[in-house]
């Protein structure tokens, strides 16, 4: 699958961008559907100058677009005139800013391939369940851009986070404009009979937290929480195996006294910080993976067996040897954490 393009900073959003026209092959080379045959390059000699001027009023008219565009989008903000769920999502605002902010860590740095978008429901409400992993939880940021941008059907991924990131300052509103929520059954299933795709790491601090002896080594799943949830929603699982996040910040320690100091569940101690400052802080530069499996539907089983403990437990544990599963087989394919 192609990589996401960049979109700067006032571009319209994939969701109003229209369709490419197809395209045919013709002797092996791509043409336009009304091109039989390729065009020739015309030597530089040759070249008519007023065609070049044009080449460079066209240049110009996209900046002037960008402009128009962004010009616009602060319009938008000015005058209130953008919408905002009760759960404080800003579509608008994640769409231009907060998903352009993203994408260049991405695309460029992490350079996140991505596998089975197409096991995401296109419509209707769908549970996303994913492993954590990386001492800081960008994995749960780079998956939300991978469903955003490379969903055939524009879908947006809501995360699940903990109460912590609703702590602390500056955080809390991002993590509200850009459709997070807090970890709890009550908010997960609002949104998923409201029809929205929603992620949700079972690990929480035990998996982001996990020192680096214990990489792609899953940790327990809690109580299935997240199973009931789907089921009294009806709405499919899909396991998500991230593999790239693991090494970004080698933790090979944890001050337990400072973090509780601090009030933070653990305190990392990496090859780089904090004995480099702010620089230690810098992830490192590894290549990312990104899979989502075939859904797991649960439409077919009865409301009251959102409580049976039995059957919760049969569910979660699949959902998680499943995801351990492909984590293996994508570190076998992996032929370096950097390339």
């Amino acid at each position: 699958m192609a990589d996401a393009k960049v979109i700067p900073f006032g571009d319209e959003p994939r969701s109003r961008r229209g369709k490419a026209k197809p395209k045919t092959r013709v002797n092996g080379r791509r043409s336009g559907p009304l091109s039989p045959v390729p065009e020739q390059p015309v030597p530089p000699e040759t070249q008519d100058p007023s065609a070049a001027e044009s080449h460079g009023s066209a240049g110009t008219g996209v900046w002037e677009r960008r402009l128009a565009h962004g010009l616009s989008f602060l319009r938008r903000r000015v005058t209130g005139d953008y919408e905002v769920d009760d759960f404080g999502y800003d579509e608008d605002l994640t769409d231009q800013v907060l998903m352009s902010l993203l994408r260049p860590v991405y695309d460029k740095y992490f350079r996140v391939e991505v596998k089975g978008i197409e096991n995401i429901p296109d419509t209707g409400g769908a549970l996303i369940v994913a492993n954590h992993s990386g001492t800081l939880p960008l994995d749960g940021l780079m998956l939300q851009v991978a469903v955003h941008d490379h969903h055939p059907a524009d879908r947006h991924l809501r995360l699940l986070a903990a109460d912590l990131v609703f702590m602390l300052p500056v955080v809390n509103e991002l993590a509200r404009k850009a459709g997070h929520t807090l970890a709890c059954s009550e908010d997960a299933q609002r949104l998923l009979e409201r029809g929205e795709v929603v992620g949700v790491m079972p690990e929480g601090f035990k998996g982001v937290g996990k020192p680096f002896s214990e990489r792609y080594k899953l940790q327990r799943f809690g109580r299935g929480g997240f199973v009931s949830t789907a089921l009294q929603a009806g709405a499919p699982i899909v396991p998500c195996s991230i593999v790239g996040a693991e090494e970004i910040y080698p933790m090979i320690g944890n001050a337990k006294t400072l973090a509780r100091l601090l009030g933070f569940p653990y305190f990392p101690l990496t090859p780089t910080f904090p004995w480099l400052g702010p620089l230690g802080a810098v992830p490192l530069p590894t290549k990312w993976t990104i899979q989502f499996g075939e859904p797991i539907p649960t439409d077919a089983y009865p409301l009251e067996a959102a409580e049976d403990p039995m059957l919760m437990f049969n569910l979660t544990d699949q959902v998680r040897e499943t995801i351990q599963h492909a984590l293996y087989k994508l570190l076998v394919q992996r032929r370096s954490v950097f390339f």
